[in-house]
């Protein structure tokens, strides 16, 4: 049986690569219908509802969208879901989000969890997407503005003595649960909500492979060897631009040197006390929507 996908992965659409540079396919594409345009305003999705929430998509006829500039530049092409194709639309510039007669905006690592799946995963891909622009408007080699192509997804130098192209910047980060006998390691950041404790997690460097990636961060941040990491699955992580890359590994040295400067405390933890985990100030698990829940589920299921 297929494992399911970690939340904000977006198999399910079809992004369409080799169309992208067709301006006339893009074009048509405007004026359809069926096109949909999901809004990130100031890195918040527009949703509608309560407990059950939903993401509201705009359609690309709406009044209101002719104002917001040239659609060739500024719209962003996500893929093809449910016969619908999806732009998104970055309004971060306005002082006030519209639409708000049928929606607002939320911070989707609020909300994430209330939408459904596919909404949450489009929703993020935009997330990301409109990051990535706000933050490549100039040119990296030469400091010329760029502009947008392949329907959002590089961004062209101006200067035509560089002509240098950009392409979203996603960056990897390896997330690993070590254990040994019937315990893991769980850690604790002091920025966290107040209880809450996580596998250990990192950013690869240069050079490096994720194995490296995963052995190194945990000496660095507990004092422990391990042995050879297994591959678990991954998490697309636009806040802002990450990609969860999960582990598991079994620990060959037990003492817990922790790295201060890293985390505010480390232990070692049964498997019965995460089974039977109080879930408040003292002690909660990590959010339902992160790999580092999937991955410690799994193990405590004894899945790993």
């Amino acid at each position: 049986m297929p494992r399911p996908s970690n939340a904000f992965a977006s198999g399910a659409l079809d992004r369409k690569a080799t169309q992208r540079g067709d301006a006339a396919w893009l074009a048509a594409l405007r004026k359809a219908p069926e096109t949909r345009l999901v809004p990130v305003w100031r890195n918040r999705t527009l949703v509608h509802g309560e407990e059950n929430l939903e993401a509201v998509w705009i359609s690309a006829h709406s009044p209101e969208v002719a104002d917001f500039g040239d659609p060739a530049e500024i719209w962003r092409f996500l893929g093809e879901w449910q016969s619908a194709n999806y732009f998104t639309l970055d309004l971060s510039h306005l002082d006030e989000p519209p639409w708000t007669e049928v929606g607002r905006f939320e911070d989707l690592r609020q909300v994430g969890l209330l939408l459904p799946e596919m909404h949450g995963a489009i929703c993020a891909y935009a997330r990301g997407l409109n990051h990535w622009h706000r933050h490549a408007q100039f040119c990296s080699k030469c400091g010329t503005a760029t502009r947008s192509t392949e329907a959002g997804h590089q961004r062209a130098c101006t200067n035509p003595d560089c002509g240098a192209t950009h392409f979203p910047r996603t960056d990897p980060a390896v997330i690993m649960l070590i254990h040994h006998g019937d315990q893991v390691v769980l850690g604790r950041q002091t920025q966290w909500p107040l209880g809450m404790h996580s596998i250990l997690a990192g950013f690869v460097e240069p050079g490096e492979s994720l194995e490296n990636a995963v052995a190194r961060e945990v000496m660095e941040e507990v004092g422990i060897e391990i042995e050879t990491p297994e591959y678990h699955s991954s998490q697309p992580w636009p806040f802002p631009a990450s990609i969860m890359l999960g582990f598991s590994a079994q620990a060959r040295t037990t003492k817990l040197q922790v790295q201060l400067e890293e985390l505010e405390s480390a232990h070692w933890v049964s498997r019965s006390f995460l089974q039977n985990s109080p879930e408040d100030e003292t002690f909660r698990l990590p959010r339902k929507d992160s790999i580092a829940r999937r991955i410690l589920e799994d193990w405590m299921a004894e899945r790993l």
